[in-house]
């Protein structure tokens, strides 16, 4: 019970915070003056990727402690993070295309970009990492096939980070971790912030909800197999 009232209060907090954000995004940031209305896409861009990036950390760890310690709990945050950080990841992909489309012109189908391929390629990892665990079967070799997916796969953020910096791109470079100092006038600074925190916190509640799920779902499992185990004369009695 008390597990439920703490999920509701964060999901409460969540729903909170993402509102504040729309509030600064909307009506306390000012509009850029080069990029017009479309650049308030690049709050919500941003505070997706680093939700994104900090389900897959989660991913990594649930892996590393599954292999090192057999964590069955390990391997259900790994599951549920997953799940959260590709629907973040898609958000980023989305976002990120209908805001450069209007501003550079710009055509995935014609121009190559680092930042889309790395996204790309990263977006696809963990789709296999969640078709490994939908179709391989249930066991503690399926869990570590997927840790190692997981664990892998997770190179490629790094890689997504960089992209900007490593290759001539159409993406701008950073402008909240650069060498000067982050390069925005303090509303904008504040409200991508602001939005950033609120993401990250309604990413943990997804992840937190997924979770549970994860472990109803391996408490039937568990209940089925028992059943299976038992012998005939016992389950007729």
């Amino acid at each position: 019970m008390t597990e439920n009232r703490t999920l509701y209060a964060l999901t409460l907090g969540a729903t909170a915070a993402m509102l504040l954000a729309a509030l600064l995004i909307f009506f306390y940031a000012p509009q850029d003056a080069l990029e017009g209305p479309v650049q308030r896409i690049f709050y919500l861009h941003v505070g997706s990727a680093v939700a994104a990036f900090g389900s897959f950390a989660l991913v990594l760890a649930g892996g590393v402690a599954f292999l090192w310690r057999d964590s069955i709990r390990g391997d259900r945050l790994a599951r549920a993070s997953a799940l959260v950080g590709l629907v973040f990841t898609t958000n980023t992909f989305v976002m990120g295309m209908i805001w450069a489309k209007p501003i550079w012109n710009w055509d995935p189908s014609q121009t190559w970009d680092a930042r889309l391929t790395s996204t790309a390629a990263l977006w696809v990892i963990y789709a296999g990492y969640l078709l490994v665990r939908r179709f391989a079967t249930p066991g503690r070799p399926a869990m570590r096939l997927a840790a190692v997916v997981g664990i892998v796969g997770f190179v490629d953020v790094p890689i997504v980070y960089f992209s900007v910096e490593w290759w001539r791109t159409l993406h701008p470079g950073p402008v909240l971790i650069a060498p000067g100092g982050p390069q925005l006038p303090p509303e904008m600074l504040v409200t991508a912030l602001v939005t950033t925190l609120a993401v990250g916190l309604l990413a943990s509640v997804m992840i937190a909800v997924r979770y549970r799920i994860e472990a109803r779902r391996d408490e039937v499992e568990d209940r089925a197999v028992a059943a299976q185990l038992q012998p005939s004369g016992t389950r007729a009695s």
